[in-house]
């Protein structure tokens, strides 16, 4: 073999150091993750592999052989991973209030999505008093009005992770109708059409709705249809948190059959469950439903948290006609005997009607997780049937007492209202995502001193650790795909959720062997372990348990996005 020119011996040493790849062309990675398992997020089998990063993109995956590196860390036995995508967190306000957004990072969520029911936007001057107390309590302000400025915020304030919303319904209905038990006119659903139309040009994903509660409960499909048209014209989706998920699940189900079906919109089931302990071992033809809706040609998926308790307000217990006119209503109905006495008796005997209380088991299966008002923070951790019991008085009324010293604050609750097998029926469905259903909490954060869900902590480390690996419930690759690429689909996040060259560098690093959730319904403040690294926008956020300063997150638009210079223009 002859003697090889000097200019091929310089152009093999850059290729064989990695200076170039075909994916971009340029030079030096920032880093490499060399040596790990690759889960790529499309359900494909794990392979050894490297990942390298340059700037907030993913600049190649697969054997690198030595390639150049401002930084190289060995993860040998560890498995990469996209960053998991929430598909249903909280946090819209909470990370304005502590941008760690801590129980999310810890468990390698990188994407939150938001906007169940309420929203950031639209906001009105009377909804942002609304919210004073809280934020003065908490100490944020609201001083946006729509999307573009909540963004704007959020990019003031940062974040370790990203955010993106949905419209929510229920915001949309304040906005314009108030708090009333009443149809909204032509004129005024003319006007919610409008918002919608405005906020997915603003990046909004879709809309989203939580029926079982006022003042969403007051709408007729009708209306949710013609929100959902409006989503749909800008590739937006339809989300919801069903009008019933107990003995009248079938009767939602034909409510988001008919809103896909008319709106030719895609449909998210939100937090998908069986509730109340009538309707338990039903999941089988909930999901057997929800397949024959797919094979007829509506595009339907769901969405869940692996826990048998839910978590919402304890004022969910009670009737939602109670709360038309909003909480000063409500406590007024409260103070007087009468309706007192009626509201007891829907509870105990809902007719036909859905309760959490009743759902629950009574007072025993109503946990306090959370008060707004200090003075009561004694009653956190307790059930509803033990502070009866201690007060020697009747387990509804002392409810009823509880949401009336809160004075016109909510009281966060948690329900035993689910069966594990039903969970699990759900949980190896290829087409359910996964949400924690709850904000981003601190052990020493703002939000500390408040009790939690266990499922702001543990929920991805739970399907992780105890779901796949010590049940064997379903492989790895199938658990880190319905926590990626699944979730981005769905939202239309066409850049995340797979580790891919060119596709946002949102990855998480963990041990398979050793991931786990560690919150408990007795101590919930307690981080997920196995996580070695996350990585936000090409940014190391988590390193080993540990948050650095990184605060790369952003806000992320839907794919009807369109920028402020050109919306007149269309």
């Amino acid at each position: 073999m002859g003697t090889l020119r000097p200019a091929v011996l310089a152009l093999l040493a850059l290729v064989a150091c990695g200076k170039r790849d075909e994916g971009t062309g340029k030079g030096a990675y920032d880093l490499v993750l060399r040596n790990g398992w690759i889960v790529d997020g499309s359900g494909n089998p794990r392979y050894k592999g490297d990942v390298a990063i340059r700037g907030d993109r993913i600049a190649a995956v697969g054997f690198l052989n030595g390639a150049a590196a401002r930084e190289t860390v060995d993860v040998g036995g560890l498995v990469v991973a996209p960053g998991f995508i929430d598909m249903m967190g909280q946090s819209e306000i909470n990370v304005l209030i502590d941008n760690r957004v801590f129980s999310k990072v810890t468990q390698g969520v990188t994407t939150e999505v938001t906007g169940e029911g309420g929203s950031v936007a639209p906001l009105t001057d009377r909804l942002a008093l609304d919210d004073s107390d809280a934020m003065k309590k908490w100490r944020y302000r609201e001083d946006w009005r729509d999307l573009d400025g909540y963004f704007a915020q959020l990019a003031k304030q940062k974040s370790t992770l990203n955010i993106a919303t949905f419209v929510g319904a229920t915001q949309v209905r304040l906005a314009v109708v108030g708090k009333d038990d009443r149809q909204p006119t032509a004129a005024e659903l003319g006007h919610m059409t409008a918002i919608v139309d405005t906020l997915m040009q603003q990046g909004a994903l879709g809309v989203w709705t939580a029926l079982e509660y006022a003042p969403a409960s007051y709408s007729k499909t009708e209306e949710l249809i013609a929100l959902a048209k409006a989503a749909r014209r800008h590739g937006g989706i339809y989300a919801s948190h069903m009008r019933n998920e107990g003995i009248r699940i079938d009767d939602a189900l034909d409510e988001v059959f008919r809103i896909a079906r008319e709106a030719d919109i895609p449909a998210e089931i939100s937090h998908l469950k069986v509730s109340g302990r009538q309707s338990w071992g039903r999941m089988p033809r909930v999901l057997a439903r929800i397949d024959s809706a797919r094979a007829a040609g509506l595009d339907v998926t769901a969405d869940q948290y692996p826990y048998t308790r839910a978590a919402t307000a304890l004022d969910a217990s009670i009737p939602a006609w109670a709360e038309s006119g909003g909480w000063d209503s409500l406590l007024a109905r409260l103070r007087n005997p009468a309706t007192r006495a009626r509201l007891r008796d829907e509870m105990l005997n809902p007719k036909g009607l859905e309760s959490f209380y009743y759902e629950a088991g009574g007072g025993d299966g109503v946990l306090i997780t959370g008060t707004f008002q200090d003075s009561l923070r004694y009653l956190q951790g307790k059930t509803v049937g033990e502070i009866a019991t201690a007060r020697h008085r009747d387990a509804v009324e002392t409810l009823f007492d509880i949401v009336l010293a809160e004075n016109g604050h909510r009281t966060d609750a948690v329900y035993a209202v689910m069966d594990e097998p039903d969970v699990q029926a759900a949980m190896k469905t290829w087409w359910v995502a996964v949400n924690t259903d709850f904000g981003g909490v601190a052990p020493d954060g703002p939000f500390g001193t408040q009790s939690a869900h266990p499922r702001a902590y543990g929920t991805f480390a739970r399907i992780l650790g105890h779901y796949a690996r010590d049940q064997r419930l379903f492989p790895l690759e199938f658990a880190v795909r319905k926590m990626t690429a699944l979730a981005a689909q769905r939202v239309g996040l066409s850049d995340r959720g797979m580790l891919k060259t060119g596709m946002a560098a949102d990855i998480t690093v963990f041990d398979p062997a050793t991931v786990a959730d560690k919150a408990t319904f007795e101590q919930p403040h307690q981080p997920s372990v196995g996580f070695a690294y996350v990585f936000v926008n090409g940014q190391k956020v988590l390193d080993h348990g540990k948050l650095t300063a990184a605060r790369p997150g952003r806000g992320l638009r839907g794919p009807g996005y369109v920028p402020p210079e050109a919306r007149g223009k269309r």
